[in-house]
């Protein structure tokens, strides 16, 4: 999964630094480059954020922390690891956090 998200990264960072392709010379064609660069550094802050999240998770299995809710201290059911690896909280301690 991790592996996954950083190759995301580098191609939307080839993409959005047009390592391929030159920048439009048409003021029309790069304001539509601009718009899309805006997408793909929304993409590229998604996967870094769940990159983080995934080594975040790494580590805690290192240190035998993973599976334990950070802010309880519970386990979290195995069926929340399996659907959401990197997840660092209970169901419950979840939701609080959301409101």
């Amino acid at each position: 999964m991790r592996t996954d998200y950083v190759e995301r990264r580098e191609a939307i960072h080839k993409d959005s630094r047009h390592t391929e392709e030159a920048v439009e010379k048409d003021f029309v064609e790069q304001v539509t480059q601009r718009e899309n660069n805006d997408v793909l550094d929304a993409l590229d802050d998604e996967a870094k954020q769940l990159v983080i999240k995934i080594d975040n998770a790494l580590l805690r299995i290192q240190t035998g922390e993973y599976g334990i809710c950070m802010k309880c201290g519970k386990h979290i059911p195995i069926q929340r690891l399996q659907t959401v690896p990197y997840v660092e909280h209970c169901i419950t301690c979840a939701e609080k956090l959301e409101l």
